[in-house]
């Protein structure tokens, strides 16, 4: 890259910040900022050098659950990336996947906000980085935020349904792997990277993010900063469980930074690499008027592969991450209520065999090692330490049209709770104690292309998962949840068996996905409520949640139709523009086989109407999505009314200074429509309703 272009990328990214008068940041965004960025950006628009070039666009490969590199899965699976990513990013990566096929997501404000697939959450939905464990505590409950800014992010991919068998039991509902570029696999001359700037929002949001790329010869470097505020978030007006009319989410404010630096030698055959990064929110906790969390992790990663073009190994990949992470609640006097913490670490290596037999496959060992300590009134279960490790075999053949693949996994998990301290002065947990589980899984898959666009794929899976600490030895009060929650310590091994259908036609004008999935679970590990109560603050009685194994089933479809439109009758050059129509559809139903009643916390049936424009440099979107009311619930729980929310999206790509960017304006909640999703523990689920109507923008330079 030219020296003045790094000026230029420089230059313009501290206009960008200038104009924002970072000193005020910390307070409620006014008028005055958004109209001088809106300034900002209209002076780009107007001198900007000429439109972008057509982007080319080129099928990408995915990487998730993919070691052998395929075109196409037959599991079930999505991505985002660049301009489309850009446009999608919320706060959360929850936010920012939610809506795609068969992705939901939990909701306790603007700030926690976890991805569900297919009705499935928690422990069974594997959050990772770079396709290795993330070591957080984000399943534990519903407001430990995942330690993840999607600015930084260059990619994030889904998997839906089981990926045991690559990644372990915490997987056996799916996988979402956010992808960067801190440990780089590919060289790179000079220097590259982008500023990104986003304000507005029902929180109104503050952003500022910026990621540098360089390198020389063999060696590349990669460094990222990112800095995000945000007030309580704006909702149309609710009546809160409290009894109080109010049109904001309380105690919703948030402050998050993160620091990234990363370098690798790259070779002609494979590449080694390390990084460091830290990230820390400090954010309200909803259901508390005055509670908040200020968290921490710091994370050490590495990674490499070496390639062959001859001999029996082809290729080895490996990495390995060692993660420190803790949060502090701290309570409205300013005090230590509770602090988690928690020491991890991961080895993973993998090596795929030269074509044997007409097969291709890989191996691989995965080893997890975790420490968590849970200190202070509130603690719900005690000190426990977590120890994993799996040996893992996928073989693929292929003939013609058609693919067959295996696989095959066996762990061994030990769970560890180290019981009440000697000196406790209320013991609640009684002595150490530990449970060994050998879970396995297994998978076959079959696709089959009788014409070059039209493939039809069958995947059978049966899937083990151990129990959590927290589903065997929890035994206490969770504030977040507003409940007592009850672990029980013989719990055994939780089995899925799944079978998923799918169908991908693309042809020259559009595509067509459709999906239809059914898993029955043995032993499924269920928070459900008892009836029972304990006592509270005060008069307070407290509703007791306990984990219990039954039987269940979860079943559903999901569709996925885009199709270009000839639209030459539009006036003007309207009528030239590239315009496509989209229709999504999703369904899952869950049943308790053992109680006869639905399983808690499934999203209901959601219908997503798209029409996009393409002209030249500019681009819009309209967006109405359609979630039918959820009134297949438990007997403890209550029906989520239904709603329709649209959004509209602006966007315009120009040259400014020898670079490329991206400008946008979003509208979200047109109707500033009341909506809760069903999704969320019902002890949260009235505190924190969607946002509503909000206005954001933001531009995004590369160079």
């Amino acid at each position: 890259m030219q020296e003045r272009s790094l000026h230029a990328a420089l230059r313009a990214a501290h206009s960008a910040i200038a104009s924002v008068n970072l000193s005020t940041l910390s307070r409620p965004l006014t008028l005055r900022p958004t109209v001088l960025v809106l300034s900002l950006m209209a002076a780009a628009l107007a001198h900007a050098e000429g439109s972008t070039a057509d982007r080319q666009t080129l099928d990408t490969v995915q990487v998730t659950g993919n070691p052998l590199g395929n075109k196409e899965l037959a599991q079930p699976g999505q991505s985002l990336s660049g301009d489309a990513l850009l446009l999608r990013r919320g706060a959360s990566l929850g936010e920012t996947v939610e809506g795609l096929p068969g992705v939901a997501a939990t909701s306790f404000g603007p700030n926690a906000s976890r991805p569900t697939i297919r009705g499935l959450d928690g422990e069974r939905v594997r959050m990772l980085n770079n396709a290795g464990a993330s070591l957080d505590v984000s399943s534990l409950s519903y407001d430990h935020a995942v330690p993840v800014d999607p600015l930084v992010v260059d990619r994030v991919e889904v998997l839906r349904g089981a990926a045991a068998l690559l990644y372990g039991g915490n997987a056996i509902g799916g996988v979402v792997n956010t992808i960067d570029n801190r440990i780089p696999r590919s060289r790179a001359q000079g220097l590259s990277g982008a500023v990104d700037l986003r304000l507005g929002g029902a929180s109104g949001e503050r952003a500022v993010a910026a990621v540098l790329d360089g390198g020389q010869g063999p060696w590349a470097w990669h460094a990222d900063v990112s800095r995000r505020l945000a007030d309580d978030q704006k909702t149309p007006a609710f009546t809160s469980p409290d009894g109080l009319r109010q049109d904001r989410v309380r105690n919703s404010a948030s402050a998050a930074r993160s620091a990234a630096l990363g370098g690798a030698w790259v070779g002609q055959d494979g590449y080694a690499g390390l990084s460091f990064d830290d990230y820390r929110n400090d954010y309200g906790v909803t259901v508390e008027p005055d509670v908040k969390i200020a968290m921490q992790r710091q994370r050490v990663a590495g990674a490499g592969e070496q390639r062959w073009q001859s001999g029996f190994l082809r290729k080895v990949q490996w990495q390995f991450s060692r993660a420190r992470y803790q949060h502090d609640e701290i309570e409205g006097d300013g005090s230590l209520g509770t602090r988690f913490s928690q020491h991890g670490s991961e080895l993973r290596v993998q090596a795929e065999h030269a074509p044997l037999a007409g097969a291709r496959g890989v191996l691989g060992w995965q080893l997890e090692n975790s420490r968590f300590e849970v200190q202070g009134e509130e603690a719900l279960m005690p000190g426990n330490r977590s120890r994993a490790q799996g040996l893992f075999i996928l073989e693929q053949w292929s003939d013609g049209p058609w693919q067959l693949g295996l696989g095959a996994r066996r762990d061994q998990v030990r769970v560890r709770s180290d019981g009440d301290a000697v000196d406790a002065e209320e013991p609640r947990f009684g002595e150490g104690l530990e449970r060994r589980f050998s879970p396995k899984s297994g998978s076959a898959s079959v696709t089959w292309h009788p014409v070059a666009d039209l493939g039809l794929s069958l995947n059978v899976n049966h899937s083990e998962r151990a129990p959590s600490a927290g589903e065997l030895f929890a035994k206490g009060v969770h504030v977040a949840t507003g409940a007592f929650e009850q672990g029980d310590a013989t719990l055994g091994l939780e089995h899925a068996s799944g079978l998923d259908l799918g169908l991908h036609w693309k042809h020259r004008a559009g595509s067509i996905e459709l999906n239809a999935y059914r898993t029955r679970f043995k032993d499924y590990i269920a928070l459900r409520a008892t009836g029972a109560t304990v006592p509270g603050e005060g008069a307070e009685r407290l509703p007791v949640y306990a984990y219990q194994a039954v039987g269940a089933r979860l079943q559903g479809l999901e569709l996925n139709v885009q199709q270009d439109l000839e639209m030459r009758w539009l006036p003007g050059t309207l009528g030239g523009w590239h315009w496509q129509v989209g229709l999504q559809m999703d369904w899952v139903r869950g049943d308790d086989l053992s109680h006869g009643e639905p399983l808690p916390r499934i999203a209901p049936r959601r219908t997503t109407l798209s029409l996009e424009g393409q002209g030249g440099p500019w681009g819009w979107r309209l967006e109405i999505q359609q979630a039918a009311t959820q009134a297949r619930v438990p007997s403890e729980d209550r029906a989520t009314p239904g709603y329709t929310v649209a959004k509209l999206a602006l966007n315009r790509q120009f040259r400014w200074e020898q670079m490329d960017a991206l400008w946008y304006l979003k509208l979200d909640n047109l109707g500033n429509t009341l909506a809760y999703r069903a999704a969320s523990m019902p002890t949260i689920r009235d505190w924190a309703p969607l946002p509503g109507r909000s206005l954001s923008t933001g531009v995004q330079l590369r160079f």
